[in-house]
């Protein structure tokens, strides 16, 4: 007796393994490899330590068994009010006099909150302005629920084409796709995978291109990195602060889980918008309603005891000598004389590598399978653009191994260049 075949949705037909998860598999599993592929954090600085006190705290701090029992689905309320004061001291006038900590969802990460974001924005067939180059693995969730994603043109430096923005603007009008485009994403801070960040100038731009149009369309700020500054934060304010923005529905997306610690997935927004708020709440109602009450609890308490901050100092010094290690490696090993080119970051996890015309580094390019044969694997650059992906582009990661394994694995990464270079392929 065979089973009947399954009837997918089109979501269900649409959706494939994502690359994060091939490639994060592929780093815990593969023996010898040495992974600058998933945008892993620091194993051996993880907040140990901080979580024992905060759960000790916790446990002896009267009858608090509450934080094993069920949450609420916006989120702990004292935990929002905390990520809120935290805020509005980097940003004293964010908001816009906005009620940040009642207009503040927490989320299973800020990976959750960004595919509610897009699942009660738009249907299969619509437009997602994107960064160029943005986080493929939110490029990926896009591509499942079949929204098309439309990259920012771009200037060499990478800032962005005001110009060629004006003209992408009027194409989407000309063709009639205007009413199509339903949001704008970017990643502000440290952008992952470029360790890029956008100046006030570029997003009050971008808001003037769109207003010219009245084209006041739902912005996503993701600032998953914003605290990973190496020695000083990026001087620009968010979405919520700057006055161009004004009557834009916005959503800033920020994460404990890069900055504290990843295994408690806990990310959070703000949103501008009570309606846009509202559906996202009762889509995550239907998800899980409310993410792990336990897990909020702890950071919490450490937003409350200063642990929070206490690990930022810590692993910023951490990630500096990470990024210098293995950019020391490729640069000492001749990387940039063989024709590849990069600037070195001030924040973020990511070195974002352009090697020489011609050169094809897609996942399953000749150089990508060298590579993996000499026990080192990337993220391809192509998969971090929404259109018109260039096949030269590479994403290396710092954040997970130790300082002598990046050394080695830089070293391999310039080895499999030189052989290259020596014996071209056919």
């Amino acid at each position: 007796m065979t089973a009947s075949s399954i009837v997918f949705s089109s979501q269900g037909q649409r959706a494939k393994s994502p690359t994060i998860a091939r490639l994060m598999t592929m780093a815990l599993e593969k023996q010898g490899l040495l992974s600058l592929a998933a945008g892993f954090t620091d194993n051996r600085s993880l907040p140990l330590e901080e979580v024992e006190a905060a759960v000790k705290a916790l446990a002896e701090g009267g009858d608090n068994r509450e934080i094993l029992q069920y949450g609420m689905n916006q989120g702990r309320p004292d935990l929002r009010k905390l990520l809120a004061e935290r805020f509005l001291g980097m940003e004293p006038d964010a908001g816009l006099g906005l009620d940040l900590a009642r207009n503040c969802l927490v989320t299973n990460g800020s990976q959750q909150a960004l595919y509610l974001a897009v699942q009660v924005l738009c249907d299969a067939g619509d437009i997602v302005l994107v960064d160029r180059p943005s986080y493929f693995v939110f490029l990926e969730m896009l591509q499942g629920l079949g929204v098309r994603a439309l990259s920012l043109p771009t200037l060499a430096d990478g800032s962005v084409d005001v110009e060629g923005l004006e003209r992408l603007l009027d194409q989407l009008e000309a063709a009639g796709e205007r009413r199509r485009v339903k949001a704008l994403y970017f990643v502000s801070y440290f952008s992952n995978p470029s360790s890029r960040s956008m100046s006030e100038a570029e997003k009050e731009l971008i808001a003037h291109a769109l207003r010219r149009r009245a084209m006041l369309v739902p912005v996503i700020e993701d600032a998953a990195y914003r605290d990973l500054y190496f020695e000083k934060p990026f001087p620009a304010r968010s979405v919520l602060s700057l006055a161009a923005w004004e009557g834009f529905p916005r959503l800033y997306l920020a994460t404990m889980t890069k900055s504290f610690a990843t295994g408690l997935k806990i990310g959070y927004g703000f949103c501008t918008h009570e309606a846009w708020l509202a559906r996202m709440l009762n889509i995550k109602g239907h998800q899980d309603f409310g993410s792990s009450n336990f897990g909020q609890a702890i950071c919490q308490q450490v937003m409350a005891n200063g642990g929070f901050e206490r690990q930022l100092t810590k692993i910023r010094a951490i990630y500096l000598r990470k990024m210098q290690v293995l950019n020391r490696s490729l640069e000492q090993g001749g990387l940039r004389e063989l024709g590849w080119s990069w600037s070195v970051p001030t924040g973020g996890l990511y070195l974002w590598l352009q090697a020489p015309a011609g050169l094809d580094t897609r996942l399953d390019s000749q150089f990508c399978q060298r590579c993996l044969e000499a026990g080192v694997i990337y993220v391809p650059g192509d998969l971090c653009h929404g259109d018109h992906a260039p096949h030269d582009r590479v994403r290396l990661s710092f954040g997970v191994l130790g300082e002598d394994a990046l050394q080695e694995a830089g070293s391999r990464f310039v080895g499999v260049v030189r052989g290259m270079v020596s014996a071209p392929a056919n």
